[in-house]
């Protein structure tokens, strides 16, 4: 008798699988050992092409452009660097169009309505995505996934702060919670290096923390047709135009209906005292970009509550002839308009961070001016390499430096679009090194 190893023969009843003996004992030994082979072969195939399931918990409100940028941004990296991922996007708020343009965008995505698809998703998905915002916006949502499945689960992309938007400081307890939160991830991303560093501070623990692009660098979306259509209502030539936005220091909410939110008379009075030196040099800016090139300017919103605010702060104090050359959009715009409207101007500067996101990401110039109000989150301009079109409102030598800065744009085009595509191809490789330790996460290289 031939003497057999027994792991030889453990290894060949395990090929046998479910078969009776009889069954085995019929099967010519060759043909036998040939399908075993290509059973094992196929299994393995299996596995491997078996999409990796996220649920990725994004789109978190849709009064701002930027908020919206967020979702259709990560789902076009994993669209791109693992695109055999399939991805369930349960999110807070896709109202207002924001449905149809994800739909219309990535029609492979499902998204998860009612309780009974997220328990469903929870059963069925191998990793929770947290993607980009202002703090750990779905914390709760991530303590409700690890206590009903003990899966995996990732932060890609926010902002940390002992603050959260508020101008008094988080209870200890809350920011230990977060801490917590956090350290029990594969992976955190924060989007500017403050946050990063607050977190190490703090006592954050997770195997792998670094910088990672807020996701709306990567948003793709546009409506060609609506924008062409604006500029040529409004005689707007392609690359002989800036784009401007103005912002409150805090977003007056209370004034958009659907938001119901109650009037804050503290932070009302707050944005009037700063509503004049805000905006002022912003208005300094326009009036040398018209009176000493051949650009025009378009005033354009990035939430709900910036139309009005544009008119008062801005056009409706500008000199006459100045006022001749700016164009006012009066309406809200959702995020593929928008962008479209941003890849045909020559830049954009303002007190907003998303739209200068959108532009940086396609390679086009944006400045960001900036308050202590909107956290650390401006700063990712200095994690990108565009420190020179970061400025400092509550700083007067920053002040000084927006109206020469703002006028470069539009005078040396050529230079400002080159220190765009710089920074756009850093965030790019960034985008790219992240996307691949997800995919490591989920079994893809």
């Amino acid at each position: 008798m031939t003497n057999r190893n027994p792991s030889q023969i453990n290894r060949r009843k395990s090929i046998g699988g479910g078969l009776a003996r009889s069954q085995i004992a019929s099967i010519p030994r060759r043909d036998f050992l040939l399908a075993a082979a290509l059973c094992a072969v196929a299994g393995r195939a299996s596995a491997q092409e078996r999409p990796a399931l996220i649920v990725l918990r994004s789109s978190w409100q849709t009064v701002n452009i930027g908020d919206i940028a967020h979702t259709p941004g990560l789902l076009h990296l994993l669209e791109q660097y693992l695109p055999n991922v399939e991805v369930r996007l349960w999110p807070s708020n896709v109202g207002n169009g924001v449905e149809e343009l994800l739909r219309a965008r990535f029609p492979k995505v499902s998204i998860l309505k009612g309780d009974a698809a997220i328990q469903q998703a929870f059963k069925d998905c191998d990793f929770f995505l947290h993607g980009s915002g202002p703090f750990l916006v779905a914390e709760r949502d991530i303590v409700r996934w690890t206590k009903a499945t003990g899966k995996p689960y990732g932060v890609y992309g926010i902002t940390f702060s002992d603050r959260n938007y508020s101008p008094k400081p988080l209870a200890p307890e809350a920011i230990a919670e977060t801490i917590n939160v956090m350290s029990g991830a594969r992976f955190v991303f924060f989007r500017d290096s403050p946050s990063l560093k607050l977190a190490q501070d703090m006592g954050c623990k997770a195997p792998t923390m670094g910088f990672a692009p807020d996701g709306a660098f990567a948003t793709d979306l546009t409506d060609e047709d609506r924008a062409t259509a604006f500029l040529k209502q409004h005689d707007l030539t392609e690359k002989k135009f800036l784009c401007c936005i103005p912002r409150h220091r805090y977003t007056p909410y209370w004034t958009i209906p659907s938001r119901k939110t109650p009037f804050d008379p503290v932070k009302q009075e707050h944005n009037e005292k700063h509503q004049e030196a805000d905006h002022a040099p912003l208005r300094q800016a326009i009036t040398e970009v018209v009176r000493k090139t051949d650009f025009k300017i378009l005033l354009c919103p990035e939430d709900q509550t910036q139309m009005a605010l544009g008119k008062t702060a801005l056009l409706d104090q500008l000199p006459e002839d100045v006022q001749k050359r700016v164009v006012w959009r009066s309406d809200y715009w959702l995020t593929g308009e928008a962008r479209s409207t941003y890849l045909r101007s020559g830049g954009l500067f303002g007190h907003e961070m998303h739209s200068p996101i959108m532009c940086i990401g396609a390679g086009i110039p944006a400045i960001v001016c900036r308050w202590k109000e909107q956290t650390s989150k401006g700063l990712m301009w200095k994690d990108i390499g565009l420190e020179d079109w970061l400025f400092d409102m509550d700083d007067p030598k920053d002040v000084e430096k927006i109206v020469p800065t703002v006028l470069s744009l539009a005078q040396s085009p050529d230079a400002a679009q080159a220190k765009a595509k710089k920074a756009q191809g850093f965030v790019q490789q960034r985008q790219q090194e992240t996307m691949a330790i997800l995919g490591k996460q989920l079994g893809r290289s």
